[in-house]
């Protein structure tokens, strides 16, 4: 009999490490898989946002060069009204004017009739004297302005986009016009300009104009494609500049953002395979794998030691290790009388694992869901309180507000000072706001407040107050901003509550066409 209690005994410290040790590596598997689930996601949010920065940089440097490059065909035809009957004269100046910059290929003048007077280089001279048929030649003599042409498919098979600007007599009367061309398929310096920008992560980027024609790509022999069949090209035509996460035409899971240059309507996309977006995730993990799990074995063998003499304190531990999403899990462990050193250790090892992991987990938890530049809720904060609140069949109030002009602002000060005003703005929301509502930024200068168990009448009164607040208050170095905003409210039971914010978002139009600056009621 002895023997067998002593066996049984034995057999009951092993079961309890055998379950300490199990809830430890359930534990340490659902924080990888959540902390691997977290990073790729941000890894994935943060690629979007890179790419479209990088597409809206390099939009703003090839608006830059364009501009450039008809401010330089501007000043050539301001000079050249003179020189159209001087073929020697005007010869010249295209020759100068292709010796100026590596701008553009050739440079040449033609006549209000479509002929052509002079062209650069040299070789197509033999051109003088005939008529110019091609569809950009005949986009300048129709537009009479100046003009960066659409890309067309010349009769030596080169892709051609034309910039031309308008030579008028000082009566007005029309005389020709000053262009340029760049030969897409050839070796420009809009070549140089986008080629210079590659990243070595698999990351490239490529121009389309509106007809969904490859102007730049990395694969030279697609330049000059037309693009079917690309989630990402089909959208180009609803927004200026954007992300997206998609698969392509080759079945590929990309990561895009995307911005148009607005001179020449075309759209540069940045683009990285998602697989690359994600390998830092990966790596991640292996390595905290790799650096936890000998330490998680070397702690498994410290325990087995402690287990064959140590048997209550240790139950204790390991059922309160076993019931870490208990909510009274703290209080458990913490009254556990380890009246001898090692489970003294053990027990704050256990809560300090605890309450780190608690920390790390909310801390994730308000980094996802928090607007990083304003410090208001983002989207997701938005989705949980939606539900939050349907689930509680708990009415509320939604005011949706934009700022009036934000553009304009961005415009004239920067961007810098526009993210100024938007933090601003978000702190007058708090001051104006009740305990317990949720301030979201839904968009760009766009921003939310939800009102748990407010009626429309004190959304309303929200509303204004806000609306008064802002208008009242300087933001320098801007000045005077006006929002307007929507109110609507959701009244419980079986609707919506998305519907709300459709409701909220009419009215801001409606505030926003009545003249800005106010607020409007959906009260229907």
């Amino acid at each position: 009999m002895p023997h067998a209690k002593k066996g049984l005994r034995l057999d009951l410290r092993t079961l309890i490490l055998l379950l300490s040790t199990l809830t430890a590596v359930v534990m340490l598997l659902t924080s990888y898989f959540a902390s691997y689930r977290v990073q790729r996601q941000l890894l994935i949010d943060h690629s979007l946002e890179s790419n479209w920065v990088y597409a809206a940089k390099l939009a703003s440097i090839t608006e830059l060069f364009l501009e450039g490059a008809l401010k330089q065909l501007a000043f050539s035809a301001e000079n050249s009204e003179g020189m159209l009957d001087d073929t020697a004269r005007l010869q010249r100046e295209s020759e100068r004017l292709l010796a100026q910059s590596n701008a553009f290929n050739s440079t040449f003048f033609v006549d209000s009739e479509g002929i052509l007077r002079a062209i650069s280089p040299a070789p197509l001279r033999t051109m003088l004297g005939q008529r110019m048929e091609t569809p950009g030649a005949l986009e300048a003599l129709r537009e009479r302005r100046a003009l960066i042409s659409t890309p067309f498919i010349s009769q030596a098979n080169n892709l051609v986009v034309v910039a031309s600007q308008p030579i008028f007599a000082e009566d007005g009367r029309y005389l020709g016009y000053v262009g340029g061309s760049l030969y897409l398929r050839q070796h420009n310096i809009l070549n140089s300009l986008l080629g210079e920008h590659f990243y070595q992560d698999g990351s490239y980027l490529y121009v389309v104009d509106h007809n969904r024609r490859l102007l730049y790509h990395p694969d030279a022999e697609r330049v000059g494609t037309v693009v079917k069949d690309n989630p990402m090209i089909d959208q180009l035509h609803n927004k200026d500049s954007g992300t997206q996460q998609f698969t392509n035409s080759l079945g590929v899971e990309m990561v895009a953002g995307f911005a148009t240059v607005p001179v020449s309507g075309w759209t540069i996309v940045a683009q990285q395979p998602l697989t690359k977006t994600v390998q830092p995730s990966q790596r991640l993990i292996l390595n905290v794998v790799g650096i936890s799990v000998p330490l998680a074995l070397l702690g498994g063998l410290a325990l087995w030691s402690l287990a064959l003499t140590i048997t209550r304190p240790l139950w204790q531990l390991a059922a309160g290790a076993r019931g870490l999403d208990k909510a009274d899990t703290h209080e458990r462990i913490h009254a556990v009388r380890a009246w001898y050193f090692e489970a003294a250790e053990l027990k704050r090892a256990l809560l300090f694992g605890l309450n780190l992991l608690q920390e790390r987990i909310g801390r994730l938890n308000r980094d996802a869901q928090t607007d990083p530049l304003t410090g208001l809720g983002n989207r997701r904060r938005l989705d949980l309180s939606l539900s939050l609140l349907q689930a509680d069949n708990r009415t509320f109030c939604v005011i949706v507000l934009d700022i009036d002009h934000f553009k304009r602002i961005n415009d004239q000060y920067g961007h810098d000072v526009g993210d100024q005003v938007l933090r601003s703005l978000a702190e007058l929301m708090r001051t104006c706001c009740r305990e317990g509502d949720v301030l979201c930024r839904t968009g760009g200068e766009e921003f939310l407040m939800l009102l748990p168990g407010a009626s429309l009448e004190v959304a309303q009164s929200v509303a204004e107050r806000l609306r008064r607040v802002v208008q009242d208050t300087p933001f320098e170095p801007v000045g005077a901003v006006t929002i307007s905003l929507g109110v609507a409210c959701w009244p419980g039971g079986e609707d919506d509550p998305a519907d709300a914010l459709s409701k909220a978002d009419r009215a801001l139009y409606a505030a926003k066409h009545s003249g800005r600056n106010r607020v409007s009621l959906n009260a229907s």
